[in-house]
């Protein structure tokens, strides 16, 4: 097993930081680079690290590819971080891999488009509640100006007790645990280190590729020669790209959309809409996965994720084949790779979830659907292989219309709907013994 160097791994990336409910995201610009690196060198002592004693706030801090630039890191040094990061996602090439379209296009985003103000700096705090996230947030904006930082946004997030979501569906069940880390997943979720941290190998038993100080600047004495052998000092080592999206999500549309694909001659049927919100979720709102309670909700809070889909639901039956948690993680799904390629196959496109909620404290469901206001996620990922991981899994399984045997079936919750042809409908599909049932006019209930 390799050995993780813990004091150097911010927190966030295998602490999902339950303990802590209130989140505020800094997007911060670089006015003065120098006064920034300052700032920077004055609170690297109190970033959040996996050896780290519990407090009541956690602090982690990320760099843009235009952060590296005003900070002065070299043209060629800059040049060895991943291409997806140094493009980021308003070239129309990403935007077509994510789906980036109409009132999701980049020119409507509230921060981060091109119509927007250049983001450099994000920090992110984390309060055990609004008392103390506000205290700590509020001496540290103090500091800003005289800093060289500008706060071009502030995202304030939180999470709710029961782990729901504003669709009224527990998140973050399914998530990859760092074997090394001290996080220990079941069967399937345990994957390498190189998955998520530069510096590591990964499920293809090689390193990552890593930024590499390849022209010499600054104090390298801190630096480790690159484990991939380039002869080059490591920049990446213990770091990772993490995407961070903004997400609005429609939950009046949605639970609207199966109240009246399941009403009756009596009206709404709230028990068939939770049934068949479930069926495209893949779990129930209690968060038990169809697989193991097919018909009926077995109620309270689950947990459960040791389980897989060939040997317990082959055909479809219990979970479709396009529900969100079957395409997300698709696990032993890919039968004509065989099951223990198809996990092999799947732990090689693990993400690293890390969502907060955003606008009203508010969840919904079958006869409790409107809220007072905008309400959505801050979707956060943490990746080594943001082409491999992350918009692999928004493409290739979330968008893409035929996956596993379907022909119009994007995923019902995450999935891009594009135009269709004549006569095409996005639809979602439950396999069923004689026929199956198709719903179709599907909308898109995130942007």
């Amino acid at each position: 097993m390799q050995q993780l160097e813990l004091s150097e791994i911010q927190g966030f990336l295998v602490k999902e930081y339950k303990d802590k409910s209130r989140s505020e995201y800094f997007l911060l610009q670089v006015t003065n680079a120098p006064g920034a690196k300052k700032f920077i060198a004055s609170i690297a002592g109190t970033i959040t690290n996996l050896a780290s004693e519990t407090n009541d706030i956690y602090l982690n801090i990320g760099l843009t590819n235009a952060g590296l630039v005003v900070l002065g890191l070299k043209e060629t040094n800059r040049a060895s971080f991943s291409r997806e990061f140094r493009e980021g996602m308003v070239t129309p090439h990403r935007q077509r891999l994510l789906g980036d379209f109409d009132s999701s296009a980049p020119e409507n985003w509230n921060w981060g488009g091109p119509a927007n103000e250049e983001i450099h700096l994000l920090l992110m705090v984390f309060g055990k509640d609004e008392a103390a996230s506000n205290e700590y947030c509020n001496q540290l904006r103090q500091k800003f100006p005289l800093a060289g930082l500008k706060e071009v946004h502030q995202l304030s997030g939180y999470i709710l007790p029961d782990g729901k979501e504003h669709f009224g569906f527990r998140e973050g069940i399914s998530q990859p645990a760092i074997i090394g880390s001290g996080v220990k997943g079941i069967n399937n979720d345990n994957v390498n280190p190189g998955e998520f941290l530069m510096g590591y190998k990964n499920e293809y038993n090689v390193y990552p590729d890593t930024p590499l100080l390849k022209e010499k600047q600054g104090e390298t004495g801190l630096l480790t020669d690159d484990a991939g052998g380039s002869g080059f000092k490591d920049l990446g080592r213990n770091g990772t790209y993490f995407v961070l999206r903004q997400l609005k999500e429609d939950v009046d549309g949605f639970w609207n959309f199966l109240n009246e694909h399941t009403k009756n001659d009596e009206g709404a049927n709230p028990e068939e809409s939770t049934k068949l919100a479930a069926k495209m979720m893949g779990r129930w709102p209690s968060g038990a996965p169809l697989v193991k309670f097919p018909d009926k909700d077995p109620g309270g809070l689950s947990d459960d994720n040791d389980f897989n889909y060939i040997k317990e639901d082959k055909l479809g039956y219990k979970c479709p084949f396009g529900a969100h948690a079957r395409r997300a993680n698709p696990r032993d799904n890919f039968e004509e790779t065989g099951p223990k390629e198809s996990l092999k196959l799947t732990r090689r496109h693990r993400i690293i979830r890390r969502t907060r909620l955003y606008g009203e404290n508010f969840t919904a469901s079958a006869t409790h659907h409107t809220p007072n206001a905008e309400v959505g996620i801050f979707f956060g990922c943490f990746n080594a292989d943001i082409s491999r991981q992350f918009e692999f899994i928004q493409y290739t399984w979330a968008n893409y219309p035929k996956f596993k045997q379907l022909y119009a079936d994007p995923d019902p919750f995450i999935g891009v709907r594009e135009s269709p042809g004549p006569g095409v409908d996005q639809n979602f599909t439950i396999p069923r013994p004689t026929a199956n049932e198709c719903i179709t006019g599907l909308k898109s209930f995130v942007f």
